[in-house]
């Protein structure tokens, strides 16, 4: 074998120890669009019940909870806020990397943030004069991207404040999952150590307390442990070690070494994800994806119907299990017809692509990301 071809691989053991396999790089179309699709498909499945309790919910959907996506009148399964901040951290990324090739310096987070801001006037707020500069792109004109769908009120008012927090100077105390719900763009395009600093910056641009921002810098950390080809328990490992070099990293820590521990025990997954929270916040939000996507390892379907069926913020639970399983499994492994069903698929799709491509220097991608 080459030696580029060695590089491809690497050979992993299972969780138990005993079976090996060879896994091989994902930073491929496959893995990049299930992630971000992966992560779209949980939002939306999680997003009829998120407000519902799991007795509430199994009496609208019968015994086994929410199943199957749900398709209102436009025949489509709708995302929420959490895909769509998703989104335009994905067109902040790249925006970052056109930056770099016209001027050789950038500060990703700053770029992002611009991003931020551009998704906060999809949702009825007033365009900022001061920032007139940055309305542009085409993501900002995807109509679809300016319904609101219940978004999180620390991030309205956090961009609204026209403050950029970060983890140094935290713009308020908030630990809530707003941060590490629209993380995972990081982790497809940084190495696992960038991708988790660069997670929790993005994250403390809203979210100033270390469970509201560390969970998102870990999720980044295990999507490019995974995109590198780690094994699925390898990366949660990876990131509990990495995330403890971390000052107030120990409610994040707790939470994920319970998620392990539980997905290895034979609790009913309601009553594991009762003991890890609601994911109303950071931690928890972290915890239960991690646990379902570990419980569920080769099955997506699985994985994101129980991250769902729970009394609490089932769209981002969804959503970031998605954003796990589907690096880990690829598209191929979301079943096609929730795929179909997929309200903006192709636009999903289209960053995706992007992402995996990065900044090309052309007129076609200075119109679509002006690196101003």
């Amino acid at each position: 074998m080459l030696l580029k071809d060695k590089k491809e691989v690497v050979n992993i053991k299972r969780q138990n120890g005993n079976e090996s396999k060879l896994n091989r790089n994902k930073k491929d179309q496959e893995h990049f669009r299930g992630s971000l699709i992966g992560g779209a498909i949980g939002d939306a499945l999680g997003h009829p019940v998120e407000f519902m309790n799991c007795r509430s919910i199994l009496d609208k959907f019968g015994e086994e909870g929410i199943t199957d996506l749900v398709s209102p009148e436009s025949g489509l399964a709708e995302i929420t806020d959490d895909t769509q901040m998703t989104l335009f951290t994905a067109e902040g990324l790249i925006r970052a990397e056109a930056r770099w090739t016209d001027r050789g310096i950038c500060h990703p987070p700053r770029v992002v943030y611009h991003a931020y801001l551009r998704w906060l006037a999809t949702q009825g707020y007033s365009r900022l004069e001061d920032y007139d500069w940055i309305y542009d792109g085409w993501l900002l004109g995807i109509k679809e991207l300016h319904k609101r769908r219940a978004p999180g009120s620390t991030c309205l008012s956090a961009l609204a404040s026209v403050k950029m927090g970060d983890p140094k100077n935290p713009i308020n105390n908030s630990k809530g999952c707003g941060g590490v719900m629209r993380a995972a763009p990081a982790g497809l395009v940084f190495s696992k150590e960038k991708a988790f600093e660069m997670g929790m910056e993005f994250a403390a641009i809203t979210h100033g307390h270390p469970s509201g921002y560390l969970p998102a810098g870990a999720l980044a950390f295990i999507v490019a442990s995974i995109i590198n080809g780690e094994d699925l328990q390898t990366a949660v490992n990876d990131s509990i070690k990495f995330l403890k070099s971390y000052r107030k990293h120990e409610e994040s820590s707790a939470s994920l070494k319970q998620a392990k521990e539980l997905a290895q025990s034979d609790l009913k997954d309601v009553d594991a994800i009762c003991r890890l929270g609601e994911g109303w916040v950071g931690e928890e939000a972290l915890a239960i994806s991690v646990y379902c996507a570990l419980k569920y390892r080769n099955n997506f379907s699985r994985a994101v119907i129980a991250a769902v069926n729970h009394s609490g913020d089932s769209d981002s639970t969804g959503a970031i299990t998605g954003n796990i399983l589907g690096a880990y499994l690829g598209l191929s492994s979301i079943p096609e017809a929730w795929v179909e069903k997929l309200e903006l698929k192709d636009v999903i799709m289209h960053l995706a692509d992007d992402l995996l491509t990065g900044y090309e220097e052309s007129r076609e991608w200075r119109e679509k990301y002006p690196g101003y």
